[in-house]
């Protein structure tokens, strides 16, 4: 009954969100598109419930930028004036309400991360993906990407084995705050998050 359930105040939700926050939508990828070009929207593999890759979307936030031999600058240097506010504000998250209404993320879960991680995770991390991942999420309201990643699946595996629709809807509130409050975005000496590199032993 509780994945009835949730599959429905997901629905709603997001179909409820992305109707009231159309003009929003529209003003950040005219945003995006005057200041970073095309495409809008960034696309990458993610997986989602066990560990199935889907397509995430989210609006773009980093340049095309490359060095003289071609590649990729670092993210810090990528990382625009806009994309910097469009994550401390999580406003580049919202065009994943369309892979909610999709079926292939919910409103509340733990945060899809890289395809690459999925070895590097111990049998117990492996719980996050027990359940559809989240455009918010636990984690997400008890300390973001300032939290280490130890704390971080902790508190993912935590929300597996205690969710309820009661804990998802205090957890959106609560992420109205910290959105807001712009608490977390960034772990120390990093733009957003320090890369995961396996399990601490």
């Amino acid at each position: 009954m509780y994945e009835l359930l949730k599959r429905a105040v997901d629905l709603v939700g997001a179909a409820v969100l992305l109707v009231l926050l159309s003009p929003l939508l529209a003003a950040i990828a005219i945003a995006v598109r005057v200041k970073m070009g095309t495409p809008v929207l960034f696309r990458q593999l993610r997986p989602g419930r066990h560990g199935e890759p889907f397509t995430m979307v989210k609006f773009r936030t980093m340049a095309d930028a490359h060095d003289r031999d071609g590649a990729p600058l670092p993210d810090s240097a990528r990382l625009t004036v806009l994309g910097r506010f469009l994550r401390r504000t999580s406003l580049d998250e919202l065009p994943e309400l369309l892979n909610v209404l999709a079926g292939e993320m919910s409103l509340v879960g733990p945060r899809p991360l890289l395809i690459e991680y999925l070895p590097r995770y111990n049998p117990e991390q492996r719980r996050r993906h027990d359940v559809l991942p989240g455009i918010t999420g636990w984690a997400q309201v008890n300390g973001r990407n300032a939290l280490s990643w130890d704390e971080k699946f902790a508190l993912d595996t935590w929300y597996v084995d205690h969710r309820s629709l009661r804990l998802d809807f205090e957890i959106l509130g609560r992420t109205l705050r910290e959105v807001v409050a712009g608490h977390g975005v960034s772990a120390p000496d990093h733009d957003t998050m320090e890369p995961f590199r396996g399990c601490t032993p």
